[in-house]
Protein backbone atom coordinates (compact mmCIF):
# COMPACT_ATOMS: atom_id res chain seq x y z
CA UNK A 1 0.00 0.00 0.00
CA UNK A 2 2.96 2.74 0.55
CA UNK A 3 4.57 1.46 -2.22
CA UNK A 4 1.77 2.06 -4.37
CA UNK A 5 1.05 5.17 -2.69
CA UNK A 6 4.71 6.39 -3.19
CA UNK A 7 4.41 5.77 -6.65
CA UNK A 8 1.38 7.35 -7.28
CA UNK A 9 3.27 10.43 -5.98
CA UNK A 10 6.34 10.18 -8.19
CA UNK A 11 3.82 9.83 -10.97
CA UNK A 12 2.23 12.77 -10.14
CA UNK A 13 5.52 15.08 -9.68
CA UNK A 14 6.50 13.81 -12.83
CA UNK A 15 3.53 14.90 -14.65
CA UNK A 16 3.84 17.99 -12.57
CA UNK A 17 7.57 18.86 -13.61
CA UNK A 18 6.19 17.51 -17.11
CA UNK A 19 3.14 20.23 -17.75
CA UNK A 20 5.48 23.07 -16.11
CA UNK A 21 8.36 22.74 -18.63
CA UNK A 22 5.58 22.25 -21.56
CA UNK A 23 4.28 25.76 -20.17
CA UNK A 24 6.96 27.27 -19.99
CA UNK A 25 8.14 26.13 -23.32
CA UNK A 26 5.47 26.79 -25.20
CA UNK A 27 3.32 29.57 -23.04
CA UNK A 28 4.22 32.75 -25.38
CA UNK A 29 2.63 30.91 -28.64
CA UNK A 30 0.31 29.32 -26.69
CA UNK A 31 -0.61 33.00 -24.82
CA UNK A 32 -0.65 34.53 -28.83
CA UNK A 33 -2.37 31.72 -30.28
CA UNK A 34 -5.01 32.33 -27.41
CA UNK A 35 -5.54 36.24 -27.42
CA UNK A 36 -6.36 36.25 -31.28
CA UNK A 37 -8.35 33.43 -30.32
CA UNK A 38 -10.75 35.37 -28.63
CA UNK A 39 -10.78 38.39 -31.59
CA UNK A 40 -11.69 35.81 -34.44
CA UNK A 41 -14.55 34.41 -32.42
CA UNK A 42 -17.26 36.78 -34.18
CA UNK A 43 -14.94 37.59 -37.49
CA UNK A 44 -17.62 36.27 -39.68
CA UNK A 45 -20.61 38.47 -38.24
CA UNK A 46 -18.17 41.38 -37.74
CA UNK A 47 -17.25 41.80 -41.15
CA UNK A 48 -20.41 40.66 -42.42
CA UNK A 49 -21.58 43.95 -40.30
CA UNK A 50 -18.75 46.00 -41.06
CA UNK A 51 -19.31 45.71 -44.91
CA UNK A 52 -23.45 45.88 -45.36
CA UNK A 53 -23.88 48.31 -42.24
CA UNK A 54 -24.03 51.29 -44.31
CA UNK A 55 -25.60 49.97 -47.57
CA UNK A 56 -29.01 50.65 -47.09
CA UNK A 57 -31.36 48.16 -49.18
CA UNK A 58 -35.23 48.09 -49.73
CA UNK A 59 -37.37 46.63 -52.10
CA UNK A 60 -39.40 49.38 -54.32
CA UNK A 61 -42.58 46.96 -54.34
CA UNK A 62 -44.22 43.53 -53.13
CA UNK A 63 -43.76 43.67 -57.27
CA UNK A 64 -40.33 44.10 -57.30
CA UNK A 65 -38.05 41.22 -58.36
CA UNK A 66 -34.75 41.04 -58.20
CA UNK A 67 -32.74 41.51 -61.35
CA UNK A 68 -31.05 38.82 -63.41
CA UNK A 69 -27.98 36.90 -62.19
CA UNK A 70 -26.58 38.29 -65.56
CA UNK A 71 -27.27 41.35 -65.17
CA UNK A 72 -25.94 41.74 -61.71
CA UNK A 73 -22.75 40.14 -62.95
CA UNK A 74 -22.47 42.65 -65.93
CA UNK A 75 -22.29 45.46 -63.66
CA UNK A 76 -19.88 44.06 -60.69
CA UNK A 77 -17.82 42.99 -63.92
CA UNK A 78 -17.92 46.59 -65.09
CA UNK A 79 -16.50 48.15 -61.57
CA UNK A 80 -13.54 45.38 -61.93
CA UNK A 81 -12.86 46.53 -65.59
CA UNK A 82 -14.07 43.49 -66.85
CA UNK A 83 -12.53 40.92 -64.46
CA UNK A 84 -14.52 37.62 -64.55
CA UNK A 85 -16.09 36.75 -61.07
CA UNK A 86 -15.70 33.18 -59.54
CA UNK A 87 -19.36 33.36 -57.65
CA UNK A 88 -22.33 34.85 -56.29
CA UNK A 89 -23.98 34.63 -52.97
CA UNK A 90 -27.95 35.53 -52.88
CA UNK A 91 -29.43 35.96 -49.03
CA UNK A 92 -32.74 35.28 -48.34
CA UNK A 93 -32.91 38.29 -46.88
CA UNK A 94 -34.60 41.25 -48.46
CA UNK A 95 -32.32 43.73 -47.48
CA UNK A 96 -29.32 42.18 -47.99
CA UNK A 97 -26.87 42.86 -50.78
CA UNK A 98 -25.99 40.45 -53.76
CA UNK A 99 -22.57 39.48 -53.05
CA UNK A 100 -19.91 39.17 -56.85
CA UNK A 101 -16.69 37.63 -55.82
CA UNK A 102 -13.65 38.22 -57.50
CA UNK A 103 -10.23 35.63 -57.25
CA UNK A 104 -7.71 36.76 -54.65
CA UNK A 105 -10.68 37.20 -52.13
CA UNK A 106 -12.42 40.21 -53.68
CA UNK A 107 -16.20 40.87 -53.04
CA UNK A 108 -18.45 43.49 -54.43
CA UNK A 109 -22.27 43.86 -53.08
CA UNK A 110 -24.71 45.42 -55.54
CA UNK A 111 -27.86 45.91 -55.08
CA UNK A 112 -30.30 43.03 -56.38
CA UNK A 113 -33.30 44.93 -57.66
CA UNK A 114 -31.19 48.20 -59.00
CA UNK A 115 -28.04 46.85 -59.85
CA UNK A 116 -26.49 49.27 -58.19
CA UNK A 117 -22.33 47.84 -56.84
CA UNK A 118 -22.08 49.57 -53.63
CA UNK A 119 -18.65 48.99 -53.23
CA UNK A 120 -16.20 46.25 -51.40
CA UNK A 121 -17.31 47.06 -47.87
CA UNK A 122 -15.09 47.63 -45.15
CA UNK A 123 -11.09 46.50 -46.31
CA UNK A 124 -10.04 48.36 -42.72
CA UNK A 125 -12.23 45.30 -40.57
CA UNK A 126 -11.27 42.85 -43.31
CA UNK A 127 -7.39 43.67 -42.84
CA UNK A 128 -7.63 43.52 -39.58
CA UNK A 129 -8.88 40.21 -39.16
CA UNK A 130 -6.32 39.06 -42.07
CA UNK A 131 -4.19 40.17 -39.83
CA UNK A 132 -5.04 38.78 -36.76
CA UNK A 133 -5.40 35.11 -38.51
CA UNK A 134 -2.00 35.40 -39.48
CA UNK A 135 -0.46 35.67 -36.33
CA UNK A 136 -2.87 32.91 -35.26
CA UNK A 137 -1.60 30.50 -37.83
CA UNK A 138 1.69 31.27 -38.47
CA UNK A 139 3.18 34.49 -35.52
CA UNK A 140 2.56 37.07 -38.03
CA UNK A 141 5.26 35.45 -40.67
CA UNK A 142 4.89 35.71 -44.47
CA UNK A 143 5.66 34.68 -47.56
CA UNK A 144 8.30 31.32 -47.12
CA UNK A 145 8.42 31.76 -43.86
CA UNK A 146 5.33 31.00 -43.10
CA UNK A 147 6.39 26.71 -42.81
CA UNK A 148 8.11 27.88 -39.90
CA UNK A 149 5.57 29.72 -38.34
CA UNK A 150 3.07 27.12 -39.02
CA UNK A 151 5.42 24.49 -38.04
CA UNK A 152 6.07 26.32 -34.14
CA UNK A 153 2.03 26.75 -33.75
CA UNK A 154 1.12 23.34 -34.66
CA UNK A 155 3.63 21.91 -32.38
CA UNK A 156 2.76 24.19 -29.77
CA UNK A 157 -0.93 23.22 -30.36
CA UNK A 158 0.37 19.91 -29.34
CA UNK A 159 1.83 20.87 -26.07
CA UNK A 160 -1.22 22.76 -25.18
CA UNK A 161 -2.94 19.57 -25.58
CA UNK A 162 -0.99 17.85 -23.34
CA UNK A 163 -1.05 20.45 -20.95
CA UNK A 164 -4.69 20.61 -20.71
CA UNK A 165 -4.73 16.74 -20.21
CA UNK A 166 -1.91 16.87 -17.59
CA UNK A 167 -3.88 19.61 -16.19
CA UNK A 168 -6.78 17.65 -15.51
CA UNK A 169 -5.00 15.37 -13.65
CA UNK A 170 -2.78 17.22 -11.21
CA UNK A 171 -6.36 19.32 -10.55
CA UNK A 172 -8.09 16.07 -9.67
CA UNK A 173 -8.78 16.44 -5.78
CA UNK A 174 -6.63 13.43 -3.38
CA UNK A 175 -9.36 13.87 -1.45
CA UNK A 176 -13.56 14.65 -2.32
CA UNK A 177 -14.34 17.09 0.01
CA UNK A 178 -16.62 19.83 -0.09
CA UNK A 179 -13.89 22.47 1.23
CA UNK A 180 -11.51 21.10 -1.11
CA UNK A 181 -13.68 21.40 -4.44
CA UNK A 182 -14.67 24.70 -3.36
CA UNK A 183 -10.97 25.74 -3.02
CA UNK A 184 -10.46 24.76 -6.58
CA UNK A 185 -14.09 25.02 -7.92
CA UNK A 186 -15.07 28.93 -7.40
CA UNK A 187 -12.58 31.92 -7.02
CA UNK A 188 -11.77 33.38 -3.45
CA UNK A 189 -10.09 36.10 -1.83
CA UNK A 190 -6.64 35.64 -1.36
CA UNK A 191 -3.79 37.37 1.03
CA UNK A 192 -1.23 36.86 -1.64
CA UNK A 193 -0.13 37.20 -5.72
CA UNK A 194 0.92 33.54 -5.09
CA UNK A 195 -2.14 32.34 -3.94
CA UNK A 196 -4.49 34.62 -6.03
CA UNK A 197 -2.76 33.20 -9.03
CA UNK A 198 -2.85 29.19 -7.64
CA UNK A 199 -6.83 29.86 -7.26
CA UNK A 200 -7.38 31.55 -10.55
CA UNK A 201 -5.04 28.75 -12.13
CA UNK A 202 -7.37 25.99 -11.08
CA UNK A 203 -10.55 27.52 -11.40
CA UNK A 204 -10.02 28.58 -14.68
CA UNK A 205 -8.87 25.33 -15.81
CA UNK A 206 -11.81 23.63 -14.52
CA UNK A 207 -14.45 25.05 -16.05
CA UNK A 208 -12.58 25.50 -19.17
CA UNK A 209 -10.93 22.31 -19.27
CA UNK A 210 -13.94 20.44 -21.49
CA UNK A 211 -14.12 23.09 -24.29
CA UNK A 212 -10.31 24.06 -24.03
CA UNK A 213 -9.35 20.03 -24.91
CA UNK A 214 -12.12 20.45 -28.07
CA UNK A 215 -11.03 23.69 -29.31
CA UNK A 216 -7.12 22.34 -28.92
CA UNK A 217 -7.71 19.09 -30.27
CA UNK A 218 -9.64 20.21 -33.27
CA UNK A 219 -6.29 22.65 -33.52
CA UNK A 220 -4.08 19.47 -33.49
CA UNK A 221 -6.26 18.00 -36.12
CA UNK A 222 -6.53 21.40 -38.49
CA UNK A 223 -2.38 21.20 -37.61
CA UNK A 224 -1.22 17.77 -38.90
CA UNK A 225 -2.16 15.76 -41.65
CA UNK A 226 -1.35 12.47 -40.00
CA UNK A 227 -4.00 13.38 -37.04
CA UNK A 228 -6.61 14.51 -39.47
CA UNK A 229 -6.17 10.90 -41.51
CA UNK A 230 -6.14 9.39 -38.15
CA UNK A 231 -9.81 11.01 -37.68
CA UNK A 232 -10.70 8.95 -40.69
CA UNK A 233 -9.10 5.64 -39.66
CA UNK A 234 -10.84 6.03 -36.23
CA UNK A 235 -13.65 6.08 -37.81
CA UNK A 236 -12.79 2.75 -40.18
CA UNK A 237 -12.16 4.81 -44.03
CA UNK A 238 -9.60 5.23 -45.26
CA UNK A 239 -8.42 9.18 -45.10
CA UNK A 240 -9.11 10.73 -48.30
CA UNK A 241 -6.24 12.16 -51.08
CA UNK A 242 -4.97 15.11 -50.54
CA UNK A 243 -6.02 18.24 -52.31
CA UNK A 244 -4.34 19.44 -55.68
CA UNK A 245 -3.33 23.15 -55.22
CA UNK A 246 -5.74 25.32 -57.56
CA UNK A 247 -4.34 26.35 -60.89
CA UNK A 248 -2.74 29.84 -61.19
CA UNK A 249 -5.05 32.68 -62.26
CA UNK A 250 -4.96 32.81 -66.16
CA UNK A 251 -4.50 29.07 -65.94
CA UNK A 252 -7.08 26.51 -68.02
CA UNK A 253 -10.04 26.47 -66.75
CA UNK A 254 -9.99 30.19 -65.68
CA UNK A 255 -11.58 33.08 -67.07
CA UNK A 256 -9.86 35.53 -68.78
CA UNK A 257 -10.64 39.13 -68.06
CA UNK A 258 -12.43 40.92 -70.64
CA UNK A 259 -13.65 36.91 -71.83
CA UNK A 260 -17.58 36.60 -72.05
CA UNK A 261 -19.58 34.67 -69.68
CA UNK A 262 -22.08 32.19 -70.26
CA UNK A 263 -24.99 33.41 -67.84
CA UNK A 264 -27.75 32.13 -69.72
CA UNK A 265 -30.54 30.27 -67.84
CA UNK A 266 -28.83 30.40 -64.27
CA UNK A 267 -31.59 32.15 -63.03
CA UNK A 268 -34.06 29.32 -63.74
CA UNK A 269 -31.42 27.06 -61.78
CA UNK A 270 -31.26 29.58 -59.06
CA UNK A 271 -34.71 29.14 -58.73
CA UNK A 272 -34.27 25.52 -58.52
CA UNK A 273 -31.90 25.05 -56.08
CA UNK A 274 -33.88 27.61 -53.73
CA UNK A 275 -36.70 25.19 -53.94
CA UNK A 276 -34.25 22.47 -52.30
CA UNK A 277 -33.75 23.34 -49.01
CA UNK A 278 -36.74 24.95 -47.53
CA UNK A 279 -35.51 27.81 -44.79
CA UNK A 280 -32.09 28.60 -46.75
CA UNK A 281 -30.48 32.05 -45.64
CA UNK A 282 -27.60 31.83 -48.42
CA UNK A 283 -26.93 30.27 -52.16
CA UNK A 284 -23.91 30.38 -53.83
CA UNK A 285 -23.61 29.64 -57.43
CA UNK A 286 -20.09 29.14 -58.71
CA UNK A 287 -20.30 30.70 -62.24
CA UNK A 288 -18.98 27.80 -64.57
CA UNK A 289 -16.18 28.42 -66.69
CA UNK A 290 -17.96 26.51 -69.69
CA UNK A 291 -21.54 26.89 -71.30
CA UNK A 292 -22.23 22.94 -70.93
CA UNK A 293 -20.35 22.57 -67.34
CA UNK A 294 -22.90 21.27 -64.23
CA UNK A 295 -23.58 24.63 -62.15
CA UNK A 296 -23.04 24.12 -58.69
CA UNK A 297 -24.50 25.38 -55.72
CA UNK A 298 -23.56 25.93 -52.00
CA UNK A 299 -26.81 26.11 -50.31
CA UNK A 300 -26.52 27.16 -46.17
CA UNK A 301 -29.29 27.34 -43.81
CA UNK A 302 -26.85 28.33 -40.89
CA UNK A 303 -23.77 31.11 -40.34
CA UNK A 304 -21.48 29.29 -42.52
CA UNK A 305 -19.57 27.49 -40.04
CA UNK A 306 -22.67 24.79 -39.90
CA UNK A 307 -21.58 22.02 -41.82
CA UNK A 308 -24.55 19.93 -40.56
CA UNK A 309 -26.65 22.86 -42.00
CA UNK A 310 -24.96 22.79 -45.21
CA UNK A 311 -25.84 21.08 -48.59
CA UNK A 312 -24.17 21.14 -52.01
CA UNK A 313 -26.58 20.96 -55.18
CA UNK A 314 -25.28 20.02 -58.67
CA UNK A 315 -27.71 20.94 -61.69
CA UNK A 316 -27.39 19.92 -65.41
CA UNK A 317 -27.60 23.17 -66.96
CA UNK A 318 -29.55 21.99 -70.11
CA UNK A 319 -31.95 19.97 -68.47
CA UNK A 320 -31.74 21.28 -65.12
CA UNK A 321 -31.79 17.79 -63.19
CA UNK A 322 -29.86 16.87 -60.42
CA UNK A 323 -26.76 15.59 -61.23
CA UNK A 324 -25.37 15.27 -57.53
CA UNK A 325 -26.88 16.21 -54.19
CA UNK A 326 -24.97 16.54 -51.34
CA UNK A 327 -25.71 16.62 -47.73
CA UNK A 328 -24.21 16.24 -44.62
CA UNK A 329 -26.38 13.20 -43.13
CA UNK A 330 -25.23 11.48 -46.42
CA UNK A 331 -21.39 11.87 -45.49
CA UNK A 332 -19.12 9.08 -44.17
CA UNK A 333 -19.00 8.65 -40.46
CA UNK A 334 -15.15 10.09 -40.99
CA UNK A 335 -15.88 12.75 -43.60
CA UNK A 336 -18.74 13.92 -40.54
CA UNK A 337 -16.09 13.73 -37.35
CA UNK A 338 -13.50 16.24 -39.29
CA UNK A 339 -16.30 18.28 -40.64
CA UNK A 340 -17.56 18.49 -37.09
CA UNK A 341 -13.99 19.23 -35.91
CA UNK A 342 -12.96 22.00 -38.34
CA UNK A 343 -15.94 24.03 -37.13
CA UNK A 344 -15.95 23.12 -33.17
CA UNK A 345 -12.49 24.59 -33.04
CA UNK A 346 -14.03 28.30 -33.55
CA UNK A 347 -17.64 27.16 -32.03
CA UNK A 348 -19.54 27.73 -35.17
CA UNK A 349 -20.74 24.82 -35.09
CA UNK A 350 -23.16 25.53 -32.54
CA UNK A 351 -23.97 28.85 -33.30
CA UNK A 352 -23.43 32.08 -31.84
CA UNK A 353 -23.57 30.16 -28.30
CA UNK A 354 -20.61 27.64 -29.53
CA UNK A 355 -18.57 30.98 -30.17
CA UNK A 356 -18.96 32.24 -27.27
CA UNK A 357 -18.10 29.16 -25.51
CA UNK A 358 -15.09 29.26 -27.80
CA UNK A 359 -14.27 32.54 -27.17
CA UNK A 360 -14.72 32.50 -23.56
CA UNK A 361 -12.29 28.91 -23.77
CA UNK A 362 -9.28 30.71 -25.51
CA UNK A 363 -9.98 33.48 -22.83
CA UNK A 364 -9.25 30.84 -20.30
CA UNK A 365 -6.18 29.52 -22.22
CA UNK A 366 -4.79 33.17 -21.95
CA UNK A 367 -5.79 33.55 -18.36
CA UNK A 368 -4.04 29.63 -17.84
CA UNK A 369 -0.54 31.01 -19.45
CA UNK A 370 -0.64 33.77 -17.40
CA UNK A 371 -1.07 32.47 -14.21
CA UNK A 372 1.09 29.76 -15.12
CA UNK A 373 4.09 32.09 -15.82
CA UNK A 374 3.27 33.53 -13.05
CA UNK A 375 3.57 30.62 -10.86
CA UNK A 376 6.68 28.91 -12.77
CA UNK A 377 8.53 32.59 -12.21
CA UNK A 378 7.41 32.47 -8.28
CA UNK A 379 8.62 29.08 -8.15
CA UNK A 380 11.99 29.93 -10.15
CA UNK A 381 12.66 33.10 -7.86
CA UNK A 382 12.05 30.88 -4.65
CA UNK A 383 14.64 28.56 -5.48
CA UNK A 384 17.16 31.19 -6.27
CA UNK A 385 16.89 32.63 -3.05
CA UNK A 386 17.32 29.52 -1.00
CA UNK A 387 19.99 28.84 -3.46
CA UNK A 388 21.80 32.00 -2.31
CA UNK A 389 21.07 31.31 1.43
CA UNK A 390 22.58 28.54 1.01
CA UNK A 391 25.86 29.78 -0.70
CA UNK A 392 25.90 32.32 1.97
CA UNK A 393 25.21 30.06 4.99
CA UNK A 394 28.56 27.95 3.58
CA UNK A 395 30.70 31.09 3.69
CA UNK A 396 29.78 31.63 7.03
CA UNK A 397 30.36 27.93 8.72
CA UNK A 398 34.09 28.34 7.60
CA UNK A 399 34.19 31.67 9.25
CA UNK A 400 32.80 30.29 12.64
CA UNK A 401 35.13 27.37 12.96
CA UNK A 402 38.09 29.98 12.65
Amino acid sequence: MLIGSLSLQQLRRVIFWCHLVAGACAGVVILIMSVTGVLLAYEKQIIRWADTRDYAITRPSSETQRLPIEALVARAREAQQGAAPTAVTVYAGETEPTTVSFPGGQNLFVNPYTGEVLGEGSPRVRAFFRGVTDWHRWLGASGESRAAGRAVTGASNFVFLFIVMSGFYLWWPRKWTRNSLRAIMWFRRTESGRARDFNWHNVVGFWSALPLFVVVLSAVVISYTWASNLVYRLAGEEPPAQAQRPAPAGGAGQQQPGAPLQLEGLDALLDRAGRQVEGWRTVTLQLPVKPDAPVTFAIDRGNGGQPQLRSQLTLDRATGEVVRWEQYSNNTLGRRMRSWLRFAHTGEVYGLTGQTIAALASLGGALLVYTGLALALRRLRAWLSRRAAVAAAARVEPRQAE
